[in-house]
């Protein structure tokens, strides 16, 4: 039986634990110490946070390879998946209430969930699914509202279409190829041979075992291309799309349209520009468009995967779940790039 914290109790508390990070550093670790209680402001919630997402993102702003376009400060707090139970909320906040069960991938700039507690704005938060647990939950915001902004909203895949979703038994790979067939999408994916029986399993038509094929040299025709792998990838993901067909990469490199997207100065947008220069002209050669995507927090768009979770439409792949104290050793889980669907850490 979960509780919820009363306003007495709360304002007795003054700090939280959490996994800090100090200092830019690859591979570093996090320090697991007390920082300020979140304080509310009056468009949000807090929350009681149960379970927190690891993501590959995590590691990246660790290791300071996101510093010049998401330019926290440290000491901050990170992890961008959260479930858990509203405590209080903010004076203009009107679709939750205390004793809520949510989950949440908080906007850039408000992330923490390595964290006892969080205040998410009411914009980014949706009811968890009840039939998922707490663990389960946290496993989906940041992977479904990456392939949900892809594949509904950027490529606005249809019906009969034809789609390739790279690293298809990875978080975001696992998600995407559910989501995919419920669209009515024909869906390839890579992966390696112990995963094939995992990515059939999820509705993948055709799997390309990397470690045996050229999945470029297997695919042509196709419509769009999910890549979240290397560059080699990126520009081999070329060849197998058709003449009107997109190429949307989450691992980079970003290109100017997301450089105004992020309200990022002149002279970053000419940096980008000249970084994505040569796949943008190589996608243009070939008549396709390549662009980079940098999911966004949306409550709205998680409400409606929770109906797709609730219709029995998509489930989650949850690897492993590691206890609160372990956060340091499940992201070194996740470097390793063998988690099968997500990795999760468990507070409560």
């Amino acid at each position: 039986m979960m509780t919820v914290m009363n306003m007495s109790d709360w304002q007795e508390n003054t700090v939280v634990k959490a996994f800090i990070l100090d200092r830019y550093e690859k591979k570093g670790a996090l320090r697991l110490g007390d920082m300020p209680q979140p304080k509310l402001g009056d468009d949000e919630v807090l929350v009681e946070v149960h379970s927190a997402g690891v993501n590959l993102l995590d590691s990246k702003i660790r290791d300071g390879e996101f510093k010049p376009i998401l330019p926290y400060r440290p000491p901050f707090i990170l992890g961008h998946d959260v479930a858990g139970t509203v405590v209080r909320v903010g004076s203009d906040v009107r679709r939750f209430k205390p004793g809520d069960e949510i989950y949440a991938r908080p906007r850039d700039g408000r992330v923490g969930t390595f964290a006892e507690f969080i205040a998410i704005s009411e914009a980014d938060v949706a009811l968890k699914p009840k039939a998922l647990s707490m663990e389960e939950a946290a496993s989906i915001p940041l992977v479904g509202l990456t392939a949900w902004q892809v594949l509904v909203e950027r490529a606005k895949l249809q019906k009969g279409q034809k789609v390739l979703i790279h690293a298809g038994s990875g978080g975001v790979g696992a998600f995407a190829i559910q989501l995919a067939k419920h669209l009515g999408a024909t869906v390839a994916t890579t992966t390696s041979t112990a995963n094939i029986d995992l990515v059939r399993g999820l509705g993948a038509d055709v799997v390309i075992d990397y470690k045996t094929q050229d999945f470029a040299k297997v695919l042509s025709g196709y419509d769009v291309v999910l890549n979240s792998l290397d560059g080699d990838t990126l520009l081999k993901s070329l060849d197998v799309l058709k003449p009107g067909g997109k190429l949307i990469s989450i691992s980079g490199p970003p290109d100017p349209d997301f450089a105004r997207e992020q309200g990022l100065n002149w002279v970053l947008r000419q940096v980008l520009g000249r970084v994505s220069a040569g796949i943008r002209k190589k996608a243009k050669a070939r008549q396709v468009s390549y662009s980079f995507l940098f999911m966004r927090a949306s409550g709205e768009q998680l409400s409606q995967i929770t109906a797709l979770i609730e219709a029995g439409i998509i489930r989650p792949v949850v690897d492993r779940i590691f206890p609160f104290e372990a956060t340091n050793e499940a992201l070194a889980y996740i470097e390793t790039g063998r988690a099968k669907g997500k990795v999760v850490v468990r507070l409560k």
